[in-house]
């Protein structure tokens, strides 16, 4: 029988999950900060009117002038926001009024927070749902620079910073400057990835497979190559961070692995390889040894699935 952490990972399609658990962070992160009523259901709605929006930039503004004044030498490195924007808070979904209010924030977005027009959506994104994905990825990118500046921030990119500081402890860099204002963080479990990726990668019952080596706690040497994955639990889901942002370890295996990737080039490319370029399927667990041996860190946790990954499809 599958144990509660296996059988609470959501049944969603992994292209539709990945963008769930951002907004299901982010609902959660605004609840907390300003006492709304909303959760991952009801996220676009509550901010489709803008008058959450604008209030969230006016509150980071706020801050950011707080932060000038508290810290002048670390506030002149940083690009800060310097004004706020108008709003009208009884703006009713789908009026004029709701669009000038995301309007409004869109140009304050790129004008007092520098956000490149890359992470930026436009405002039918929002009201019309036409792409619900730029609009998570711009309020990310928001919140991961008003970090820098002391305001609270989602898990994920508490996340992100706590695997920077991991890379950079590894080359052994100097710590970040900690006499920036950091708000507390929350505590990260682990105990439970292992299981988790397990159950994720044996999904696929293919006899050729590829590797996914656990090479330390929430980090995962992916196929034959030198590629490492870093891996964390955000609440029901397992998370991979990929390039500047995130992915569901699912979603993420959809792209890499050619049994499942529904990409012609994946396909073509994995018929060409040989029966010599190929392992067999196996998942097993290694205890750990008593004294730790010198030299790299010995993995704890094997999952073959293929010999290596393919380059990512672009979703």
């Amino acid at each position: 029988t599958p144990s509660t952490a296996v059988r609470s990972i959501r049944p969603y399609r992994s292209s539709q999950q990945y963008l769930y658990a951002m907004k299901e962070d982010l609902a959660e992160w605004l609840k907390e900060m300003y006492d709304l009523d909303i959760e991952v259901g009801t996220f676009m709605e509550v901010l489709e009117t803008g008058a959450v929006l604008c209030s969230h930039a006016n509150n980071v503004t706020h801050v950011a002038a707080e932060f000038a004044l508290a810290c002048p030498d670390a506030a002149c490195h940083l690009h800060l926001p310097t004004a706020g924007v108008t709003c009208n808070l009884t703006a009713q979904p789908g009026t004029f009024q709701a669009r000038d209010n995301i309007s409004n924030f869109i140009q304050w977005c790129r004008k007092e927070m520098d956000i490149q027009d890359v992470l930026m959506f436009e405002t039918e994104d929002l009201v019309l749902r036409k792409n619900e994905k730029n609009f998570v990825l711009c309020l990310l990118e928001l919140a991961r620079r008003a970090a820098r500046f002391g305001m609270r921030a989602p898990t994920l990119v508490q996340m992100e910073e706590e695997i920077e500081e991991e890379l950079r402890q590894e080359l052994e860099l100097p710590p970040a400057d900690s006499s920036l204002p950091r708000p507390a963080r929350q505590p990260r479990h682990l105990h439970n990835l292992d299981q988790m990726v397990q159950h994720l990668v044996s999904r696929c019952t293919c006899p050729v497979q590829f590797a996914m080596i656990k090479v330390s706690e929430g980090k995962y040497r992916v196929g034959d190559s030198d590629t490492l994955i870093f891996v964390r639990i955000l609440r029901e889901h397992v998370m991979v961070r990929v390039g500047g942002g995130w992915d569901t370890l699912e979603h993420y295996l959809d792209k890499h692995d050619p049994c499942r990737c529904t990409s012609l080039s994946h396909k073509q490319a994995w018929r060409s390889r040989t029966p010599q370029q190929q392992v067999q399927h196996e998942v097993w667990m290694c205890p750990a040894p008593r004294a730790a041996p010198l030299g790299p860190p010995r993995p704890s946790l094997l999952v073959s699935r293929s010999q290596s990954p393919l380059p990512p499809v672009t979703w």
